[in-house]
């Protein structure tokens, strides 16, 4: 039922908490920008308003992730309206209009008080809504027709302004805290779950948020993926090369309870969440020594990202560069290892980062999206031997007109610690 939670856990806010509420809000500039950028692209396809209500999207637009939906006209200023919290969504959002919403029934009444012109053709976020709330909404807009405005939002955040940039980059510094930290946590005998316990806790310290968004249905991330020798080659159900056994079928992948044992390599593929902004990387970690085998193949992945790093040019579409990648791990004889093994094998080499962990653009088999300037991106080559582990490297990029700026700095080649 639409809007069924809304007259629940309502509670009211003192003049001091609104004021902690409000510390870290979006500047005003960045949601106007962003909101005359997405009504450019509905003028130009001839949409006359979009309603935006995934949480991302609207925290995006709007400076708030409280419960709400933003109607944005192709012209004229849009209308926050909030259902849970309305005060807090008045704190934390710069819009001029934001209103209370006590069920998304009201929608086309507040409208039509406000001012608002019904729409004959309204955008919505179609790659995400449930059906059956598509299905009310088709309801309360009656002889509209529905489109998806999803790839133009999409598109939209995935060029970062430089508030954006400057957040990934101080979450980028902060990841590079935390792996400063491994050498502490890293021990013969404990599992894979309790050292990651013990760098989740650190990385929350830091302010990490806890909570990897990522658009994709049924994607599901608990901070990234710890794991040691052969359990890092465990495939999962995740689009990732990486797997892991998890601690049960429930999560299925990540951290288990296999014992970290010394000269295996120790795979820590984080992402770093700062005031909502994701960087991603990885680091390899081993007590000991690591097979020779293991110890080559890492350093091809790092001379494929420093390639990728240069030809990573503006124009340039993801296909191309997986397809140069690909070319370049066949040249190195290790093809068989990229990205996975067998029919198993993940067919790319990147992805976007930026609210989501999966955003605009992947460097992926197919993909004609073409790279631009502003553009973050996690560049992940890997190589994943079936009962000996993974090795290789992520970080995240800023695109330039001369290539991949690196955000993280943590040293890249195998770190190899001594043990008990």
């Amino acid at each position: 039922m639409l809007g069924y939670f809304s007259a629940f856990f309502y509670f009211k806010m003192d003049n001091t908490q609104m004021e902690t509420f409000s510390s870290e809000t979006t500047p005003k500039s960045e949601i106007d920008n962003r909101i005359k950028n997405f009504q450019n692209k509905m003028r130009e396809n001839g949409i006359e308003a979009s309603l935006i209500i995934q949480n991302v999207d609207l925290f995006y637009f709007t400076g708030t992730i409280q419960q709400a939906h933003l109607f944005v006209p192709s012209e004229g200023e849009p209308i926050l309206m909030a259902t849970k919290d309305l005060d807090r969504a008045k704190s934390e959002s710069p819009l001029d209009r934001v209103i209370f919403l006590k069920s998304s029934k009201d929608i086309p009444s507040l409208l039509k008080e406000n001012g608002y012109d019904f729409p004959k053709k309204l955008g919505m976020e179609l790659d995400v809504i449930p059906v059956n709330l598509f299905f009310g909404y088709q309801k309360l807009f009656k002889d509209t027709q529905f489109l998806d405005v999803s790839p133009w939002v999409r598109s939209i955040r995935a060029v970062k302004s430089l508030y954006e940039i400057d957040k990934i980059k101080r979450a980028a510094h902060l990841a590079d805290e935390v792996f400063e930290l491994v050498n502490g946590y890293l021990k013969t005998g404990i599992t894979e779950v309790e050292f990651a316990g013990k760098i989740e806790a650190e990385a929350r310290k830091r302010g990490h948020q806890g909570i990897v968004r990522m658009r994709m249905w049924g994607g599901e991330l608990f901070y990234g993926h710890i794991m040691a020798g052969p359990s890092a080659a465990v495939p999962s159900f995740l689009a990732s090369p990486t797997g892991g056994t998890g601690v049960s079928p429930a999560i299925a992948q990540s951290a288990g309870f296999k014992t970290i044992v010394p000269n295996e390599p120790v795979l820590v593929d984080y992402a770093f969440v700062h005031d909502g902004y994701i960087s991603d990387q990885t680091r390899i970690f081993c007590m000991g020594s690591i097979p020779s085998q293991l110890h080559h193949a890492h350093h091809i992945m790092l001379e494929l990202q420093e390639y990728i790093k240069k030809i990573a040019l503006p124009g340039v579409t993801g296909a191309e560069i997986y397809d140069l990648a690909v070319d370049f791990v066949r040249e190195h004889k290790v093809e068989k290892y990229f990205m996975g093994s067998g029919n198993r094998r993940i067919r790319f080499i990147g992805h976007g980062v930026g609210l989501e962990l999966d955003e605009y653009p992947f460097l992926a088999k197919g993909q004609q999206m073409m790279l631009a300037e502003g553009m973050t991106l996690a560049l992940e080559p890997k190589l994943i031997y079936p009962g000996k582990g993974v090795v290789g490297i992520e970080n995240t990029h800023l695109v330039t007109q001369n290539g991949l700026e690196q955000f993280g700095k943590f040293k890249e080649d195998i770190i190899l610690l001594g043990h008990d």
